[in-house]
């Protein structure tokens, strides 16, 4: 099935998630501590809202709620280009250990060079140095020339225990201010998203996810057994490098913006399949929607459940995610 073809079948889809993605959003943005009404938000938009509703819409709200959008979306793809790369349905950047190697890197960088972190765009390129390398450790102890998937998910577990207790070791090392702030970040919290956060993101989704959808192809490829795809004329160990290398820089980038959100990647295209099928070209736009929805969700549950106590994110969504996590394990 082609592109056209598979816009066609899933555009129903798309669009209601799209139209569902809208409306939580809109009420997200109306939700908090201080609930702001439609109305109120509507004039705000055009201007002619108060300070205090421009403070709670423009400046802290807003760019909380897009840096969702992107994160979301952005570790939905990677997901997505892991399970098509391995043809392992239980690949996910967090279980195997990718999220948790950006991570490490970013608080390598925090406890020796502390003042780096104050220059924002140098922190996707720090996450993604540590999620390729750990993406790159794992495709090679996992076999890269004939991948297995229960190897890969096993290397995958074993290197993320790895760079967990790594970060426990930094951690216990920093000053207790030090300690709080990456234990806040690493938990998956975008509480004090701002603009800055926003605008550092978004390059990397803009490029890297209609990277990841001109991958669609060779991914469908893929999927088919034996030398199928070499067979068909794909460069099996090349386009799987190429696939690594822009899942990896999608879970780094949304790492450094978001901090240690696991479970997207694995919720989103599974969620994804049930509703469009495998063709990957319908595949990549409806995860990266569905992504969108669950870390926009969780975002809302976060900050209204226990207001005004405000759960990370990425705990709300690993509470949600692990009984799948373990169910999918089961069935596979």
């Amino acid at each position: 099935m082609d592109m056209w073809s598979a816009f066609q079948k899933s555009r129903f889809t798309f669009l209601s998630l799209c139209v569902l993605l809208i409306v939580t959003f809109l009420y997200s943005l109306s939700t908090g501590i201080l609930p702001v009404s439609f109305s109120s938000i509507s004039r705000t938009i055009i201007g002619q809202g108060t300070d205090a509703e421009r403070l709670v819409l423009i400046d802290l709200r807003l760019p909380r709620m897009l840096l969702a959008l992107l994160i979301g979306s952005g570790l939905a793809v990677s997901g997505t280009l892991l399970q098509g790369m391995s043809r392992n349905a239980l690949a996910d950047p967090g279980i195997l250990g990718i999220n948790a190697g950006a991570g490490l890197f970013v608080v390598m960088t925090l406890f020796y060079f502390r003042s780096a972190l104050h220059q924002l765009p140098l922190l996707p390129f720090v996450a993604f140095f540590g999620a390729i390398l750990v993406a790159w450790t794992i495709y090679r102890l996992a076999g890269a020339t004939s991948l297995q998937p229960a190897r890969l998910l096993l290397v995958g577990v074993g290197i993320n225990a790895l760079c967990g207790a790594l970060l426990i070791i930094f951690q216990l090392k920093m000053d207790p201010r030090d300690f709080q702030q990456a234990t806040v970040w690493l938990t998956g919290s975008i509480w004090q998203a701002d603009w800055s956060s926003v605008f550092m993101l978004t390059p990397w989704i803009v490029l890297f996810i209609p990277l990841a959808f001109m991958q669609s192809r060779s991914l469908n490829l893929l999927q088919l057994s034996g030398s199928l795809p070499q067979t068909l004329g794909l460069q099996v160990e090349r386009t799987r490098k190429r696939i690594l290398f822009v899942a990896a820089a999608l879970a780094g980038a949304c790492v450094a913006a978001g901090g240690g959100i696991s479970f997207i990647g694995l919720l989103a295209p599974h969620i994804a399949r049930r509703l469009v099928g495998p063709n990957h070209y319908s595949l990549i736009p409806v995860a990266a929607l569905v992504g969108s929805l669950l870390v926009l969700l969780a975002d809302l549950i976060g900050k209204n459940l226990l207001a005004p106590a405000d759960i990370p994110v990425g705990i709300v969504i690993a509470v949600l995610g692990a009984p799948y996590f373990i169910v999918l394990l089961f069935r596979k």
